[in-house]
C-alpha cells in the first residue's frame, strides 16, 4: 500500500506540484533549447553551456558544491560532479544524468516544433532530450529538491554526476573517475535512463547490455557495370553480403555463431522476468513473439540474452537505382550482449565464422566515426540488498511492485559504477519504449513523469529517514 507518512506524502506532493504548476515543463523547455549534440563539433560548446547555465545553478541552489572536469579526450564534453555532504556515517548516494543528446535530425520531425523547442500535444511533450536524458535527470533533481524543502535536509550524503558524452560512448569519463576516485566514491548508485518495460508499471533495472558495432563490407571492384552486359558474369556484392548475413542470424532472428551466445539464463533471472511483458503503448510497435532465441520469451530475449541487428545496409544508389551491378555492399551491424559474454572473442569469432562459410571476401571493419557503441556489459545481482531496498521503496510509493529486469536492453556506462567504483548500480527509468529516443519526434509522457516525480521523492525521503532500515 502507498505510504501513510504525512511528512513523506508532503514531499511527494511538492514534487508532483512541480509538474502540475508548469515548473517541470518550463525547466525542460530551457534545457531542450540548448542543442547539446555530442556527436557534432558544433554541439560541443553547447554541452559545456548546458552544465554552466542549467546544471550548476540548479545544484548550487540545493546546497551542492560543483566541480567541472575537463575531458582528457579531445573533442569530448566535460563532466560535472555536484556534492552535498551532510554528515559522517550517512549513506552516500551517487546520481547520474547526461546532458548531451543524439543528433537533432531537424528536417525529419513530424510532430511538435522540431528538436530544440518543446511542444505539448495532450499527454506528450516533444523535444530532443525530453526522454533521453534531460527529462529524466530533471525529474530526479526536482524530487531531491522536494525532499530538501520538506525536511530541511536530505538525511543522506548526495553526489550527482552529469556527463555530456553518453551519446558518444562516454569517452573520457572512465579516465576522469579513475583520476578522482575519492571524489566519486559512494555507497550506492541510483539513477534514471532508458524506458520502463511498460507504461503503467515502474521498472527497476540492475545493469545494461554491452554493444559492439562493426561494418560488414564486400568490395569487389571499382565502379558499377551494366547489368545486361555483365549480369551473370560478375559477382554481385550485395547478394554475397546478404548470404553472409544469413549465416549469422536465422530467418527468425536466432544467432548462429555459438561464441556469441551468453551463459544460460539463471533461475533467478527467469523468475524475475516471469510475467514481464514488453509494451510500447497504443502507438508503439507490437512484439514479434517468434523472433529471437527459440524457447525464450520476448522479455528474456531483450533483458537476459544477446541480440544481433543490421542497423543500416547499402549497395548501389537506392534513391535513384540504375541498371548496373554495384561494385560494393556495406552493412552496419551491432551485437548487444549481456555480462558473461566473451567480448574479446566477438569479432575474432565473426571472422572465423565468415571464413568457415567461404565468405573471405566479406571484410569486418570498424564503423564510421561516431557510430561506435563503446559500452561494456555489467550488472548488479538480483538479490543485492540495495536493489531489494529500492524495490520496497517504489512499492511503498506506488502500491505495486516494480518490474525488475537483470539489465536494460540498451547500453550505458553502467560498468563505471559496478566495476570501477565497486558499488551497486540501480536504474529507475522514467520513459517508455515508444518514446522515439534517438529518432525524430522524441517525447515523454506527462502522466508517467508525474508518477516518476512521486516515486523518486518517496525514494529520496526513505534514503534519509532514520525510521527506515537501510542496507
Amino acid at each position: 500500500m502507498p505510504s501513510r507518512d504525512p511528512n513523506r506524502e508532503g514531499a511527494i506532493a511538492r514534487a508532483t506540484d512541480y509538474l502540475d504548476s508548469g515548473g517541470f515543463e518550463a525547466d525542460l523547455a530551457r534545457r531542450v533549447a540548448i542543442p547539446s549534440e555530442s556527436q557534432t563539433p558544433e554541439g560541443l560548446p553547447h554541452c559545456a553551456r548546458y552544465l554552466d547555465q542549467e546544471m550548476v545553478p540548479a545544484f548550487v541552489a540545493m546546497g551542492f558544491e560543483c566541480q567541472i572536469f575537463d575531458n582528457p579526450i579531445e573533442g569530448c564534453g566535460p563532466v560535472l560532479l555536484a556534492t552535498r555532504f551532510e554528515a559522517e556515517g550517512l549513506a552516500t548516494v551517487l546520481g547520474y544524468g547526461h546532458g548531451d543528446v543524439i543528433r537533432g535530425l531537424d528536417d525529419q520531425w513530424t510532430k511538435g516544433a522540431g528538436p530544440w523547442q518543446t511542444a505539448r500535444d495532450r499527454d506528450r511533450l516533444y523535444g530532443r532530450g525530453t526522454a533521453d536524458n534531460k527529462g529524466q535527470h530533471t525529474i530526479n533533481m526536482a524530487a531531491m529538491r522536494a525532499v530538501l524543502e520538506a525536511r530541511g535536509a536530505l538525511g543522506f550524503n548526495a553526489k550527482f554526476m552529469i556527463e555530456t558524452g553518453e551519446e558518444n560512448g562516454s569517452s573520457g569519463v572512465r579516465e576522469i573517475i579513475e583520476a578522482n576516485m575519492e571524489a566519486f566514491a559512494a555507497d550506492v548508485f541510483i539513477a534514471s535512463d532508458g524506458p520502463r518495460v511498460r507504461v503503467d508499471r515502474p521498472t527497476v533495472s540492475l545493469g545494461a547490455r554491452g554493444a559492439v558495432n562493426f561494418d560488414l563490407v564486400c568490395e569487389l571492384r571499382e565502379g558499377g557495370h551494366h547489368s545486361g552486359n555483365w549480369g551473370g558474369a560478375l559477382a554481385d556484392p550485395a547478394a554475397i553480403l546478404a548470404h553472409a548475413i544469413a549465416t549469422i542470424i536465422s530467418q527468425r532472428g536466432q544467432i548462429q555463431i555459438k561464441e556469441w551466445l551468453p551463459p544460460p539464463i539463471s533461475n533467478a533471472a527467469r523468475d524475475a522476468l516471469k510475467g514481464v511483458e514488453i509494451d510500447g503503448g497504443p502507438a508503439g510497435p507490437r512484439v514479434d513473439r517468434d523472433w529471437g532465441e527459440p524457447g525464450l520469451t520476448p522479455a528474456e530475449n531483450v533483458y537476459a540474452w544477446n541480440s544481433f541487428a543490421i542497423l543500416a545496409m547499402l549497395s548501389g544508389t537506392p534513391a535513384s537505382p540504375v541498371n548496373a551491378i554495384a561494385p560494393w555492399a556495406r552493412a552496419h551491424c551491432q551485437l548487444r550482449y549481456i555480462a558473461g559474454t566473451d567480448v574479446d572473442d566477438i569479432l575474432p569469432a565473426l571472422r572465423r565464422h565468415l571464413d568457415n562459410h567461404s565468405f573471405s571476401q566479406v571484410a569486418v571493419e570498424p564503423p564510421p566515426a561516431g557510430n561506435a557503441a563503446g559500452f561494456s556489459a555489467s550488472r548488479t545481482e538480483l538479490d543485492d540488498p540495495w536493489a531489494l531496498w529500492v524495490c520496497r521503496s517504489v512499492e511503498r510509493s506506488t502500491g505495486q511492485p516494480p518490474s525488475v529486469i537483470p539489465q536494460m536492453g540498451g547500453s550505458i556506462c553502467n560498468d563505471l559504477f559496478t566495476d570501477l567504483l565497486g558499488i551497486p548500480a540501480i536504474w529507475l527509468p522514467h520513459s517508455y519504449t515508444a518514446c522515439s529516443q534517438h529518432a525524430p519526434d522524441e517525447h515523454i509522457l506527462m502522466p508517467l513523469c508525474r508518477e516518476a516525480l512521486a516515486l523518486m521523492a518517496g525514494l529520496y525521503w526513505d534514503l534519509g529517514d532514520r525510521q527506515v532500515e537501510h542496507p
